[in-house]
């Protein structure tokens, strides 16, 4: 171990203490194998995995771990790593968004109630990384964010496959009897060909990217594969950073500016990023008392369009986005309009990071000049049946629909759409507005990705492929189709979609953000004192107090009490440390 510290760290009241606790103290970390004897006050880092076997997304965590800590230890700090809830997309139901605030609370408490001076977050699947971040923001300690990356490119008869985006693709296929229960059985080995994020520019991919726009993640690493040498060195070069930035004492709050998060709002729509990047973007965001939503999402959504071609908005996989240059490559292209005046966890400034990067205009990634697709990538809509804000990602919509008028179709609930959507009786047609509500945050609860509702099978052998649906629900950011989201205020707490009939007239209109039912103020009244809130199941546990305090979607579905409502709420309140 190095010499002590230069600074006072708050580990040393642990350590350094007066009293028998800092023998007990010291003694706790000797018996976990670190020699105190040459202990002088170096800092303690934490490492926050959410490795997990549950989660096949973030399995190398556990090889990245391992490197964070010989950079901590090179550069003289005390490496512990600590397991926190992982996220698993894939497996854990009914949606992982359920549990993200769970997770940010795990990463705060940890970080509050041990003896931690900064923190290395890890991190992979899709709400993993909001919720690391947001419970490293709340505890306000020198923080670095790394993820685990993309997993490898499956192939189906010469195909290569996107994740999710080629599911749902080869779903409808089985569904219309075009291929068969032994291809889609093969279909579903090829897409599950290894550990790692999703290879499409789903949540995953967005939201790592928008952290190395945020300043909280190095630059280029978000991309790299799973496996990549590349991807190691830098995490133990991470390890390194973080015990000079407890030095530095640089923090979150330093980094994550009003500037940095309209610079990500501007790098997603870039991306053509997934639309739960709106939710977690508004969560983050909230927990520094900086509001994002609808006002900076729109008007950034109306200047910058999508110039990378990944799916779901575009033709390429991540392993391509990478080669051509990544996340670096994107904020390159966009250097003029992007603040870059911002400050990065490496203590220099934006500009300084990408000055050095000169790669020229792809078909992978394009200049502002030759977009994917034209303005906007993502879009807020408002209107009587969404007052507080929809979402819709415009960039993997039907341009022939953005502008619509037809009846509503209207489901209940998830059970209902399945068992209905699919029969002959249903009297649905190509200008049909499908509606699935009690989907929301409260509904479920959690919000789950059951947006995205399947076309008819009586259409799709029409060849009608698209339909405008309209729910409070979330879809995957691999999805694509005319979806309008995170409708606010959700039906289970009596927003206008619990009133909707089916044959009630909806107007839609992208290019105006409006989203209009077209029933009179008068019957909607009416229809309200007749309405009955939906009797939820949980009483007790977890799901019963994330029911009581979820905000809704435009507040980014935070708790009530997680969320500072000024800026005396952002004190980070130390513990009493003496006996337990």
């Amino acid at each position: 171990m190095k010499q002590k510290s230069k600074k006072k760290l708050r580990s040393h009241e642990w350590f350094f203490g007066a009293n028998e606790t800092g023998l007990l103290h010291r003694g706790a970390l000797r018996s976990g194998g670190i020699n105190m004897d040459n202990y002088t006050g170096q800092p303690v880092i934490g490492i926050a995995n959410t490795w997990g076997e549950l989660n096949n997304c973030n399995l190398s965590l556990k090889a990245v771990a391992e490197e964070v800590k010989k950079g901590i230890k090179e550069a003289g700090g005390i490496p512990l790593e600590f397991p926190v809830i992982t996220l698993g997309e894939e497996l854990m139901k009914p949606s992982a968004m359920l549990y993200r605030n769970l997770l940010s609370m795990d990463v705060e408490e940890n970080l509050r109630s041990y003896p931690i001076d900064g923190v290395v977050l890890l991190g992979n699947c899709d709400k993993t990384v909001p919720g690391l971040l947001m419970g490293a923001l709340s505890a306000n300690l020198p923080a670095i964010q790394l993820n685990a990356g993309p997993k490898k490119v499956g192939e189906y008869k010469g195909k290569r496959l996107g994740s999710g985006t080629d599911l749902w693709k080869y779903w409808d296929e089985l569904r219309k009897e075009k291929i068969t229960n032994e291809e889609w059985e093969t279909i579903g080995k090829a897409l599950s060909c290894g550990m790692g994020s999703c290879n499409t520019m789903g949540t995953a991919s967005t939201m790592n990217g928008l952290l190395e726009g945020l300043g909280m993640m190095p630059l280029g690493l978000s991309t790299l594969p799973v496996d990549s040498e590349e991807r190691f060195a830098i995490s133990k070069d991470a390890g390194k950073r973080i015990v000079a930035m407890v030095e530095e004492d640089l923090k979150p709050s330093d980094i994550l500016t009003p500037a940095s998060f309209k610079n990500a709002v501007m790098l997603c729509m870039a991306l053509g990023g997934s639309t739960n990047a709106i939710i977690h973007l508004t969560a983050i965001s909230g927990r520094l008392n900086i509001s994002l939503y609808p006002d900076i999402f729109n008007n950034v959504g109306s200047k910058i369009p999508c110039i990378a071609d990944v799916q779901p908005a575009g033709k390429k996989l991540i392993d391509e986005f990478d080669i051509a240059g990544g996340i670096p490559a994107v904020l390159y292209q966009l250097k003029e309009v992007l603040d870059l005046s911002v400050k990065t966890y490496t203590g220099n400034t934006l500009d300084t990071l990408i000055n050095n990067i000169n790669p020229s205009s792809t078909e992978t990634i394009r200049s502002l000049s030759s977009p994917v697709m034209d303005i906007p990538t993502i879009a807020i809509l408002k209107g009587n049946l969404a007052p507080n804000g929809a979402v819709i990602k415009v960039a993997a919509a039907s341009k022939n629909l953005l502008v619509h008028t037809g009846k509503a179709i209207v489901f209940d609930n998830y059970e209902v759409m399945l068992e209905n959507i699919d029969n002959d009786d249903l009297e649905v047609d190509a200008n049909s507005i499908l509606i699935l509500r009690n989907a929301g945050p409260k509904g479920v609860p959690g919000m789950p990705e059951w947006g995205m509702i399947p076309i008819p099978k009586k259409l799709q052998l029409l060849g009608i492929t698209d339909l405008v649906r309209i729910s409070d629900a979330r879809m995957s950011g691999t999805s694509f189709g005319t979806v309008i989201l995170h409708v606010v205020p959700e039906a289970a707490i009596g927003g206008p979609l619990a009133l909707v009939k089916n044959g009630d007239i909806i107007s839609i209109d992208i290019p105006q953000r409006k989203l209009q039912l077209e029933v009179s103020e008068e019957e909607l009244a009416l229809r309200k004192t007749e309405w009955v809130a939906p009797l939820s199941r949980h009483k007790r546990g977890y799901p019963k107090l994330y029911i009581d305090a979820v905000l809704q979607a435009d507040e980014g579905c935070d708790f009530n009490f997680l969320k500072p409502k000024n800026d005396e709420e952002l004190e980070f309140v130390l513990p009493v440390v003496g006996r337990s």
